[in-house]
């Protein structure tokens, strides 16, 4: 499995458009193939900054999401948007049980 993980910081002036842009990019990508899940939270202690965490099946799965389109309109829109357009990170993950 992989695992994403991405934070995002808005302006003020642009924490609702950026809000909105990541909701309907994470209710998109939710439907595509090998998506396991897709989610997007506030920060609690800063509500400006965007937290990201999605799981793929495979790592081809995840280079197919990056390669449609809406997701690299997306990525335009986000850098647009943002004041930091943060960072995001891939891991290679294994399910345990405890």
């Amino acid at each position: 499995m992989i695992v994403v993980t991405g934070v995002v910081t808005a302006k003020p002036e642009t924490v609702a458009g950026l809000t909105q842009a990541a909701r309907e990019h994470v209710h998109r990508s939710r439907g595509e193939p090998g998506c396991v899940s897709h989610h997007v939270a506030v920060d609690a202690d800063d509500p400006l900054t965007l937290h990201f965490i999605e799981r793929w099946e495979n790592a081809e799965a995840l280079k197919a999401h990056f390669a449609v389109p809406e997701s690299r309109a997306f990525w335009r829109r986000l850098k647009e948007l943002a004041a930091d357009p943060g960072h995001m990170q891939v891991y290679e993950a294994e399910r345990i049980r405890i």
